[in-house]
C-alpha cells in the first residue's frame, strides 16, 4: 500500500533534484527550464497526493491551473530561447548578460 508519506518523499526528492539542476548547471538555458518544470511537477504531485488523502478536489483543480501556467511558461521560454539563439548563436546563460530591445 502506497501511503501519503511515499508521495511526499518522492515529491521532495524530485524537488531537490530540480534545485540541484538549477544550481549545478547555470550555463544551459534548456536545462534550467527543464529544472523549473520538474519543480512545478513535484509540487503538483504533492497537491494531488494531499487532495486524494483529504478527499477534497480543490488540490486537483489547482493543479490544472499550475499546469496551464507551466505550459505557457514553457512556450514563452522556448520562444525567447529560439530568438536569443538566432541572435547570439549560443544558449549559454553566462553570455546573455544584456538584452537590447
Amino acid at each position: 500500500m502506497i501511503t501519503l508519506a511515499h508521495y511526499i518523499v518522492l515529491g521532495a526528492v524530485l524537488f531537490c533534484i530540480a534545485v540541484a539542476g538549477v544550481f549545478i548547471n547555470r550555463k544551459n538555458l534548456i536545462v534550467l527550464l527543464m529544472a523549473i518544470e520538474l519543480m512545478l511537477l513535484a509540487v503538483n504531485m504533492n497537491f494531488v497526493a494531499f487532495s486524494r488523502y483529504l478527499g477534497d478536489a480543490a488540490g486537483q483543480v489547482f493543479v490544472f491551473f499550475i499546469l496551464t501556467v507551466a505550459a505557457a511558461e514553457s512556450a514563452i521560454g522556448l520562444a525567447i530561447l529560439v530568438v536569443l539563439f538566432r541572435n547570439r548563436a549560443t544558449i549559454n546563460v553566462g553570455e546573455m548578460d544584456e538584452l537590447k530591445g
